[in-house]
């Protein structure tokens, strides 16, 4: 499923403006991502460090639900607290 003409941001630079002034053009997102055109295609996004930061909490909790969800079912062992 390709999808690299769809674009997920609702502000859009191209790389050359991108070049020219990446300071203004962080600034003037405030803190929304940006999609960097080449061609008028979306060739990258601009994803500020939050978000960023974000994206990646969610995708380590879908590694572990996934882990969770092999691990069910599986083996357990009982212990006390006394024994830990």
């Amino acid at each position: 499923m390709a999808l690299t003409n769809s674009i997920f941001a609702s502000t859009t630079v191209s790389i050359t403006e991108l070049r020219r002034n990446p300071g203004a053009v962080i600034e003037e997102a405030g803190g929304m991502p940006v999609a960097i055109l080449n061609h008028n295609r979306p060739a990258a996004y601009l994803v500020p460090a939050e978000a960023f930061e974000a994206i990646l909490e969610k995708l380590e909790d879908l590694d572990l639900a996934e882990l969770v969800r092999q691990r069910r079912g599986g083996k357990t062992v009982k212990v006390s607290l006394d024994d830990l």
